[in-house]
């Protein structure tokens, strides 16, 4: 029987380094390939890969790897903030907006902007996530989960209908009525996200 994620995590901690490669190998085309759609350039996705597993070498080193959700969404994760780190070095002025519907509807996720060097800008973002996270408690899990998957875990709307089973019509209906029913959320607690 084949090990499992977790399996091979705890065998790496424990010092048995194949395992480790074993885990790089299950997983390194799903997370090269999420690189590259989000940057569109080979070269710089696998200097990002790379930077990637050298990040999860260490966390997992470090113990630091949270068994919450699966490996290769917190792989991603780990991805995502390293493309971020790359774009706000080039461009200071990096804001994170969610434009799926045609007309420009308000949008609380376009409160969270990408952290400056600024530690106040930092206390304040990590504020604004944190209501946000509490809000989320509030819709239905469907609601929940595809929220958590666009917004946290930066995943594309097509990535979210594979990794949930629906078409990405279903699933743009969901971060729809999410988004909605965050803002009467917002409304009824008196919750306001600024900064």
């Amino acid at each position: 029987m084949k090990p499992t994620d977790s399996n091979l995590i705890t065998l790496y901690q424990t010092g048995n380094e194949e395992a480790l490669s074993t885990l790089i190998y299950r997983h390194q085309r799903d997370l090269f390939t999420f690189i590259l759609y989000k940057i569109n350039d080979e070269d710089l996705a696998n200097d990002i890969f790379q930077d990637t597993f050298m990040k999860i070498i260490v966390m997992l080193k470090e113990g630091r790897y949270n068994e919450e959700g699966k490996f290769i969404l917190w792989a991603k994760r780990i991805a995502q903030n390293l493309i971020i780190d790359h774009f706000r070095a080039k461009s200071k002025n990096v804001k994170v907006s969610e434009t799926t519907f045609d007309n420009d509807e308000f949008s609380i996720f376009d409160l969270i902007r990408e952290p400056s060097e600024n530690i106040e800008d930092q206390l304040v973002s990590l504020q604004i996530q944190e209501d946000l996270i509490k809000m989320l408690q509030f819709l239905p899990e469907n609601q929940q989960e595809v929220i958590k998957l666009r917004f946290f875990d930066g995943l594309s709307f097509k990535e979210i209908a594979e990794h949930t089973n629906m078409s990405i019509n279903t699933t743009l209906g969901r971060v729809r009525y999410a988004l909605i029913n965050l803002r009467k959320i917002m409304e009824e607690k008196n919750i306001i996200l600024t900064r």
